[in-house]
């Protein structure tokens, strides 16, 4: 009797969603983060294929879960925003290998003091080595910018950042002596999230007074109407002077 020899199963390899770090350092740190990852996603909200997250870990290599980092904000052209039915579903992680291969394109990084030198070396070392075309370096504690592009040879130093524009991003870098400012492709500067939502919320009081604005010229309109017809003008007449069809007005004088 021959016996079939089942080859061993080979276990299951986990991809951890978290270090079990924080996000950021100090509120400095955050802020930037969360300043640059809502303006690029606000940037590209029209377009389905630009994936933008912050904080994320980024496994290039299947079977390999000790190869991994986590970008303050990366970038993935090319990529949906969600997965999933109505992209309902988001991603624990970016599993690159169930991204059609597609590597971040850009990634940014905000200093703390908590990062040594070491730590960022490791950091170039990795998104040079797995495909990033872009990496920005911000400090903003010595208001320090900088940055690398890919080559033929690799990631090099981008040697002048001032007016730097992104070739994959098209968003504008203006180191200021009072701190880093990014500009959109129409001029526009980055939003802190504050300004984002005051501006949301005139945005929407804005369109709330029209719309009274709207409903007050409807009803005086309206109440125009009974007057006119007392002041014997016609419905055709009517209906030229406050800008409706005969028939609106017919509808109107019956109400």
């Amino acid at each position: 009797m021959v016996l079939q020899i089942q080859p061993p199963t080979q276990p299951e390899v986990i991809y951890p969603d978290s270090d079990g770090q924080p996000v950021a350092n100090n509120t400095i740190q955050f802020g930037w983060i969360v300043e640059i990852k809502q303006n690029i996603e606000w940037l590209f909200a029209d377009d389905p294929n630009v994936f933008v997250a912050g904080d994320l870990f980024w496994y290039p290599v299947e079977g390999r879960n000790k190869i991994v980092n986590a970008p303050d904000v990366m970038v993935v052209l090319g990529r949906p925003k969600g997965v999933g039915v109505a992209r309902r579903r988001h991603r624990l992680c970016y599993q690159q290998w169930k991204e059609e291969e597609v590597a971040p394109q850009v990634v940014f990084e905000i200093l703390s003091p908590s990062n040594t030198q070491t730590e960022m070396d490791k950091k170039l070392l990795f998104y040079d080595r797995y495909g990033v075309e872009e990496y920005y370096i911000y400090d903003p504690a010595q208001n320090n910018l900088h940055g690398w592009l890919r080559s033929e040879d690799g990631l090099d130093v981008i040697p002048l950042m001032e007016d730097w524009v992104s070739p994959r991003l098209k968003i504008r870098f203006a180191p200021l002596s009072e701190g880093l400012q990014l500009y959109r492709p129409d001029g526009e500067r980055f939003l802190t999230y504050t300004e984002i939502s005051r501006n949301a919320e005139q945005e929407r009081q804005r369109a709330e007074q029209e719309r009274q604005r709207a409903e007050q010229a409807e009803q005086a309109r309206r109440d125009a109407i009974p007057r006119l017809l007392q002041m014997d003008l016609s419905i055709e007449q009517i209906a030229q002077a406050l800008g409706l069809s005969v028939e609106e007005v017919r509808s109107l004088a019956q109400e």
